[in-house]
């Protein structure tokens, strides 16, 4: 991976500064009961907002759309979910966060949410970082519009302090 590839190099003290943030947003809308990170990224905002926000309740649900590690690399048609009964058994009335490291087109926050929403009472998105390139090839609605929360944007590639 070149760095001219990459838009956006986070360190561990801007993620935290996100997460903080986000947290702050959150607790203001409601404390959800269960937290759900879209693995693999998702699951390290995931468990910080959970610690941030005292959630003890925290999954993961494998989407997996992208196909190599690679900035721009090949992607799915579609995301798949790997194990779907890998979220569990949830609480109709529960609010639900949904957290991922990047949102590229949203397709994986519609097909993880799809899984969920109808076994529970709200979903939240969470977003740590939005690739706005991406974005705006492939949806015709702004991200605000289909995500709960969105730590910052960028234009390209992503690249996060636990990703070697």
């Amino acid at each position: 991976m070149t760095d001219t590839a990459i838009a956006l190099s986070l360190n561990w003290d801007q993620v935290d500064e996100y997460i903080s943030t986000l947290a702050d947003i959150i607790r203001h809308d409601g404390v959800p009961q269960t937290i759900i990170g879209i693995l693999r990224g998702g699951m390290v905002p995931a468990v910080l907002l959970a610690h941030q926000l005292a959630v003890r309740d925290v999954r993961g649900i494998e989407v997996t759309r992208t196909l190599t590690e690679q900035p721009n690399g090949e992607k799915a048609a579609r995301p798949q979910i790997v194990n779907p009964v890998s979220v569990g058994v949830l609480d109709i009335n529960a609010d639900v966060l949904l957290v991922d490291d990047v949102a590229g087109s949203g397709a994986t926050f519609d097909t993880s949410a799809a899984l969920i929403s109808h076994r529970v009472a709200r979903v939240r998105r969470v977003a740590l970082v939005v690739n706005t390139v991406n974005w705006e090839r492939s949806k015709l609605v702004a991200p605000q519009q289909t995500l709960d929360y969105i730590g910052t944007t960028c234009a390209g590639w992503v690249h996060f302090p636990w990703e070697v």
